[in-house]
């Protein structure tokens, strides 16, 4: 067989294969939609919005104060995130985990030019989601006037429970979609090597590309089904023939 397939001759492989493709991208559905329904663990979000305001007597806008405050944050996302906040909500809240495994439950968000951040908490349980959102903002908005000697922290938004609580993740029809891609891609792969590591004469099409010779004939291949009523139709024949 050549060393290089044309397209056409990609799309005539691929159509000739369709059922096994068809069977790999069903059987990649149906594992990760039960890997993601059944196995993986559903994880809830709990938010809150704190504020970083530094009070002013005056009740003046401080451009610089602004600008300081704002440069803050990434401060208190490090003290929010220590053990000196952690370990007392963990001790609140009586849960049964260490400070690094809900360090990493824990994401602090700011945007751009803003004195407000938020704070995201994701767990498998919804309601220890929100306690522990709400937790950490209230005994960081306590601890923090004697860490850093301030008091410019005032909480926007605590965390609620939504009466249509969804998980974040995992999303079960992005694992699926990606499954039945990544299993395409594969089985596309897998059939093309194994149509280049073929080098037997299937058709008259192989015989006409591969040995260039004129093909003077071919053999139908009927089922049995169709063979018996061919039988049965010249047995008929023969027998009208005879009468």
């Amino acid at each position: 067989m050549e060393e290089s397939l044309s397209i056409k001759d990609i799309l005539r492989i691929l159509i000739y294969r369709w059922k096994f493709l068809l069977t790999i991208i069903i059987l990649a559905a149906v594992v990760s939609g039960a890997v993601s329904y059944f196995v993986l663990t559903p994880v809830y979000q709990a938010s809150t919005q704190i504020l970083v305001n530094q009070k002013n007597s005056e009740n003046n806008l401080d451009i610089g104060q602004q600008q300081s405050n704002i440069s803050l944050i990434n401060t208190y996302s490090v003290i929010i995130k220590s053990p000196a906040i952690l370990e007392k909500v963990i001790d609140n809240l009586n849960l049964s985990t260490t400070i690094e495994e809900l360090n990493q439950n824990i994401s602090v968000v700011s945007q751009d030019n803003s004195q407000v951040f938020s704070l995201i908490i994701e767990h498998s349980n919804p309601d220890t989601a929100i306690a522990i959102a709400n937790s950490i903002t209230h005994t960081f908005q306590q601890e923090i006037k004697g860490i850093m000697n301030v008091d410019n922290v005032s909480v926007l938004a605590k965390a609620e429970r939504s009466n249509n609580q969804v998980p974040v993740k995992p999303k079960p029809l992005l694992i699926i979609g990606i499954g039945v891609v990544i299993s395409l891609l594969l089985g596309i792969a897998w059939v093309l090597f194994m149509e280049y590591l073929d080098n037997t004469i299937k058709d008259s099409h192989d015989v006409h590309m591969f040995l260039e010779l004129p093909v003077l004939g071919s053999i139908e291949e009927i089922s049995k089904l169709k063979a018996k009523e061919r039988i049965k139709i010249e047995e008929i024949g023969v027998e009208s023939f005879g009468s």
